[in-house]
């Protein structure tokens, strides 16, 4: 396998984008004053509006949610295990920005992370108090309560985000769109993403993030300020609170300036080791092998009953219990979609369709279940056997010290404490500073290296928003409404849902007509076998590379160009001189363009082929370049370097044949 220590992933892109985008930035900034505005102004209100629009919704679209949720987590599965799964986010020859470990750990941060801190103790609990169906408190309570919050926080959640992330990483990296919401509209209306319809669509992803981010900062720094007292006696109240809410958006704001390759990653890094060793220590502190053995029949119980509860909606059960929780799950996870969806495709670049379901399906769900099962279930198993009742009253009084009273039942309970706490500054973090790149890349056409005011305007931001609404009251009627924005968003979803698999479907059948022989036939080369065997063993610096690209490579596309232009097409060759690459692009109006291009690559040579040389100079001698291959989907990994004119254009011809091919079959 060849070793390559500089490659170009780039997609093929339009023209370079302003850093800016006028049109999104200042209508969403002018819309989040309005809104915060009125929720602060007129706070009861504006509770009021949303709430009664939040009840409408619950009460007439539950249906509508729940048959939303089970289309995209069913479509999630079978892109990644039918034939699309071989696609790649990217250009063919694209590997993966990150390692796996970094990645996880930014899809566990950004994800959900901070809500496993929350709701791990309480949720599990809440559901054995008050179970939707059966006795409260009983051994059927407890086996519910674990289905229950497994079914909450499982591939049901993640494949919302999976199919935002899949849609904007597909048509950004492999068709060169912008890395921003109205991407996903791009099969429906084409163009015209690039006007005010676009425009519109990224600004209701830039509100609903923002508030998304804010009401939790707001809601999460009450479980900070419950965890400080708890160990430190820091007092509770709303300047506590405000004063917590400026910590960790300083801390945000010195992340996102150094940027997503050192600060979140560095930081997602760090809390994904401290909750697995706050996990351990749960464990094994605990009662290990009761944890372990409901861990797998919790797995087992989710698994059996994943159908049956998927499209369960208690329509002969009346019940209010769904809405105040399945069905509030589902629009919060579409709710939080953009911001959650569009950071995922920006780490995952470069992996294929069936390795991006498997990593972002499975592997947060089955970190998630283990966390649950060792904190929830441990903290039932302390109320029903082992005479912790009062933890069940704490919970049912305040959710937000729930965690820390049950670390407190731990030995070294305040150095688990401790870590939690740690843990939670960390989560908002990692969420605030994410959310500012997010924001930030829809305001900017995609694009994340832009200024660092630009950057640090919505860190801020959404401290502020955070704080003002703590302060003034707020919180709960602009959740809501970021909670009600998932039923136009869900639509919008499912539409986009099939552009995506038409537009698979098309990338499909162009992978399938290049499945044929690429090598030019024996006479193409002028039938010289020693020369053949040369190129094969040879081993060309960057100048003879450079130098046979600009001459042979570019005259013969410049005859095919020429013969082409008689025929009446639109064909062009473009030579770039300082990159080493020669390009043939032959248009074909409204349908897709044929690309062939010849690039300068540096591959590592093999070790046989070295000799002992002094260190300063390994590095000039221990890289050979090629002369590949790429057309419009990606590198194509072969090397034409001392082939003939002729073979280059026979190759070329090669290519267009099938690429022509291509265009019938889609006809």
């Amino acid at each position: 396998m060849n070793q390559t220590t500089s490659s170009d992933n780039s997609p093929e892109t339009k023209p370079e984008a302003a850093k800016l985008n006028p049109p999104v930035f200042y209508t969403a900034s002018g819309l989040v004053i309005l809104l915060l505005l009125y929720a602060v102004v007129l706070p009861t209100h504006a509770d009021n509006f949303f709430g009664h629009l939040q009840d409408v919704i619950v009460d007439n679209g539950s249906w509508f949610y729940v048959l939303t949720v089970a289309i995209l987590l069913i479509t999630v599965v079978f892109l990644g295990l039918s034939r699309y799964g071989d696609i790649k986010l990217g250009p063919d020859h694209a590997t993966p920005d990150y390692s796996n470990l970094t990645w996880f750990s930014m899809l566990f941060s950004a994800g959900m992370g901070i809500g496993l801190m929350f709701f791990g103790v309480a949720e599990p609990v809440m559901h054995f108090l008050s179970p939707p169906v059966g006795e409260p408190e009983s051994v059927e309570a407890a086996r519910s309560a674990m289905k229950i919050t497994f079914f909450h926080w499982g591939m049901h959640a993640w494949a919302i985000y999976a199919i935002v992330a899949l849609i904007l990483a597909f048509f950004s990296y492999r068709h060169g769109l912008p890395l921003t919401l109205r991407s996903a509209l791009y099969p429906i209306i084409g163009e015209r993403i690039y006007g005010p319809i676009g425009h519109a669509v990224d600004v209701f992803a830039v509100i609903g993030t923002i508030f998304g981010i804010a009401t939790s900062l707001g809601y999460g720094v009450l479980q900070m300020n419950s965890g400080l007292n708890y160990l430190f006696d820091v007092p509770v109240g709303v300047w506590t609170q405000v004063v917590l809410i400026v910590a960790v958006t300083g801390l945000a704001g010195i992340s996102v300036a150094t940027g997503l390759d050192k600060g979140i990653r560095r930081l997602s890094e760090l809390n994904m080791g401290l909750a697995v060793t706050l996990m351990l220590l749960v464990l094994f502190l605990g009662s290990t092998v009761f944890l372990l053995q409901a861990l797998i029949q919790n797995a087992g119980n989710y698994v059996s009953s994943i159908v049956k509860e998927t499209f369960f909606l208690f329509a002969y059960e009346k019940t209010d219990w769904i809405g105040g929780w399945t069905i509030l799950y589902w629009a919060w996870w579409l709710a939080w979609a953009p911001f959650v969806g569009l950071f995922i495709a920006r780490v995952s670049r470069g992996r294929t369709i069936r390795e991006f379901a498997t990593g972002v399906l499975f592997v947060p769900v089955g970190f998630s279940m283990m966390w649950f099962t060792f904190f929830g279930n441990s903290a039932i198993d302390m109320i029903m056997n082992q005479g912790m009742a009062s933890l069940g009253e704490v919970v049912s009084e305040d959710v937000a010290i729930a965690l820390f009273a049950f670390l407190g039942h731990f030995p070294f309970g305040d150095i688990l404490s401790f870590i939690a706490i740690l843990m939670v500054v960390i989560f908002f973090v990692t969420s605030a500073d994410s959310g500012a790149l997010v924001v930030n890349m829809l305001c900017s056409n995609g694009r994340d290296d832009t200024p660092l005011w630009q950057r640090l305007y919505w860190v801020i931001g959404v401290g502020l928003i955070a704080a003002i609404l703590l302060l003034a009251g707020g919180l709960g009627a602009l959740q809501t409404m970021t909670i009600a924005s998932a039923l136009p968003f869900s639509l919008v979803l499912l539409v986009a849902t099939y552009g995506l698999i038409m537009a698979l479907r098309v990338d499909l059948a162009k992978r399938e007509s290049l499945q044929m022989n690429v090598s030019p036939a024996p006479s193409a080369l002028d039938d010289n076998w020693k020369q053949r065997l040369h190129n094969i063993v040879d081993y060309p610096s960057k100048t003879v590379v450079s130098r046979y690209i600009r001459t042979v490579a570019k005259q013969a596309c410049d005859e095919v160009t020429r013969e082409l232009q008689t025929q009446g097409l639109d064909a062009v060759v473009e030579l770039d001189s300082e990159r080493d690459r020669v390009k043939l692009n032959v248009r074909h109006g409204d349908e897709t363009d044929f690309v062939y291009e010849v690039r300068s690559r540096s591959h590592l040579k093999p070790e046989f082929t070295q000799v002992e040389l002094p260190e300063d100079e390994m590095d000039e001698t221990a890289h050979y370049y090629r002369a590949e291959i790429h057309l419009q989907e990606g590198g194509q990994d072969y090397d034409v370097m001392g082939w003939s004119k002729q073979a280059i254009i026979q190759d070329i011809i090669d290519h267009y044949h099938k690429h022509m091919h291509f265009l019938h079959v889609l006809r």
